[in-house]
């Protein structure tokens, strides 16, 4: 199980645990042994997206910051292992894109799903929410920046199951019983999700990491990669 451990930040994406992610999580792909994977926040939040307070300061820190989160989502969204999400309160902004990726979702009641960030003028993740949803119901979420609770989240195809009391221990249930089942077969479904997922919506993907790279370096954030490219 791998569990986000920021509680007092709302288990907020900071570089560092953006890094913690994709090492648990590069780790646990590649890992023989490892049939799928939990993946839950620690205290009353999963996931209340990037921590905005890191925003900002030089080129070098802008960066990193649009490196580390291409890393630990694509960690995620390209995990050769099956993921069971456990969200266990809030999963909004990046940490409901974060859901998405995930291959299964159960949620407490105290769960809640959307993008509050449309407001403030950031363009939500439409390829998360569409790669899993359908379009009028990404549509929906991505442009009117709504929070929806568990129950309409199960009703929208959202979660697969709302879990009214222990949540961890039904998550480790479901791990256990996609991890019982033949691996190769296992390993198989998931490796064409995968190429499912690229071939329908790679393009979605690859749209949204240059939005979001230009967000946060500016205009010219591909100059450099291009400068060293024409230097090769």
């Amino acid at each position: 199980m791998v569990t986000l451990r920021r509680p007092e930040k709302r288990n907020a994406l900071s570089i560092e645990l953006r890094l913690e992610i994709a090492d648990a999580l590069g780790r646990l792909s590649g890992d023989d042994e490892v049939g799928c994977v939990v993946l839950t926040g620690a205290g009353p939040a999963f996931c209340a997206g990037m921590d905005t307070s890191q925003f900002g300061g030089d080129i070098a820190h802008r960066r990193k910051l649009v490196e580390t989160s291409t890393i630990a989502f694509e960690a995620i969204g390209e995990s050769r292992r099956p993921i069971v999400a456990a969200v266990n309160g809030p999963a909004l902004a990046g940490g409901f894109a974060l859901a998405l990726l995930c291959d299964l979702r159960i949620a407490s009641t105290a769960a809640t799903f959307g993008y509050p960030e449309l407001p403030r003028g950031i363009p939500p993740s439409y390829a998360a929410a569409r790669a899993v949803l359908p379009a009028t119901v990404a549509q929906d979420l991505c442009l009117t920046g709504r929070v929806v609770k568990a129950e309409e989240a199960q009703k929208l195809g959202i979660v697969r199951e709302v879990v009214r009391e222990d949540l961890l221990a039904r998550a480790l249930e479901l791990a256990e019983r996609i991890a019982g089942l033949p691996r190769r077969a296992i390993l198989e479904t998931k490796r064409r999700t995968l190429l499912e997922r690229r071939h329908l919506w790679g393009f979605l993907f690859e749209d949204e990491q240059r939005v979001f790279k230009r967000a946060l370096i500016g205009p010219h954030a591909d100059a450099g990669e291009e400068a060293n490219g024409a230097a090769a």
